[in-house]
C-alpha cells in the first residue's frame, strides 16, 4: 500500500461525514469518511471536462460569466479560465472553508493556482444561496457539489437536483446559457427531470483518467 500523509480534515456541513486531505509521493487525494476517495489530483479529467464542455456550448465564451458550485481541487475552475477570455468573470461557491484553504495551499500547485487569477472570486457559501439571488445572471452554471443526484454526502444538496433547484438555476442563466452537472454515476431519472424542466439535454461519459477505467457523467442542458 502506498504511504499517504494526512494533511488536514474538515466536517461536511449538513451531514456527519468528514473530508480528509492526504498527500502521497506524487499526488493528493480527498477522502470522505465511510465512502473512500472522493477526488484525486491524478484523476481529474472529468472535472476538466465539466468546465471545458460547458464553455464549448456557448457561441462565444470570451467574456463569459460563470458560476461554479464546488471548488473541489480547482480543476474545473482552471478549465473554465483556460477556455475563456481576459474579461470573463468566474464565481466559485465552496461550502467547506478548509477546501478553500487547501486550494490556496498545496492543491494549487497541481491545478495551476487558478484562485490567484484576477478573474476568479471564491465565496465560502452554499451555491444554493447564490442561485436563489435574483441579482446575478450567468452564461454557465456548473455544479459539482457532491457525487451526483443519488450519491449525496450532504442531504442539504437534495434541492440542487430537484425540479425546484433546476428551475431556479435555469432562471439564473442568460439567454443561451448552459447548465452543467457532474456525477459519479449514471442517473436516467435525473436526466428526465432536466427534460421535464423544458431543457435540451446532452449527456457525456468521460473517463476520470486517461482512456480506460472509471467513467463519470456530465449533463449539459440549455433552454429549448
Amino acid at each position: 500500500m502506498k504511504k499517504r500523509t494526512l494533511l488536514g480534515q474538515a466536517s461536511i456541513p449538513g451531514g456527519d461525514r468528514v473530508l480528509k486531505l492526504y498527500q502521497g509521493k506524487d499526488d493528493c487525494s480527498i477522502v470522505v469518511s465511510g465512502r473512500g476517495e472522493l477526488m484525486s489530483t491524478r484523476k481529474h479529467a472529468s472535472e476538466d471536462a465539466l468546465g471545458a464542455l460547458a464553455c464549448d456550448m456557448l457561441e462565444d465564451a470570451t467574456e463569459a460569466e460563470v458560476l461554479i458550485g464546488g471548488l473541489g481541487m480547482g480543476f474545473t475552475l482552471a478549465a473554465v479560465l483556460a477556455a475563456t477570455g481576459p474579461k470573463s468573470r468566474i464565481v466559485v461557491a465552496e461550502l467547506v472553508p478548509e477546501v478553500i484553504e487547501w486550494n490556496l495551499g498545496i492543491l494549487g500547485a497541481y491545478s495551476g493556482r487558478p484562485m490567484s487569477d484576477t478573474r476568479t472570486k471564491v465565496y465560502n457559501r452554499d451555491v444554493s444561496d447564490l442561485l436563489r439571488c435574483d441579482e446575478q445572471r450567468y452564461d454557465i452554471i456548473a455544479l459539482d457539489v457532491d457525487n451526483g443526484p443519488e450519491a449525496l454526502c450532504s442531504s442539504g444538496n437534495d434541492w440542487l437536483y430537484s425540479q425546484a433547484g433546476i428551475k431556479c438555476a435555469t432562471q439564473r442563466l442568460h439567454q443561451g446559457g448552459v447548465l452543467a452537472y457532474w456525477s459519479a454515476t449514471q442517473d436516467p431519472h435525473f436526466a428526465k427531470q432536466l427534460r421535464q424542466c423544458n431543457l435540451r439535454v446532452s449527456q457525456k461519459s468521460v473517463y476520470a483518467h486517461g482512456k480506460k477505467g472509471t467513467k463519470h457523467i456530465i449533463w449539459l442542458a440549455m433552454t429549448q
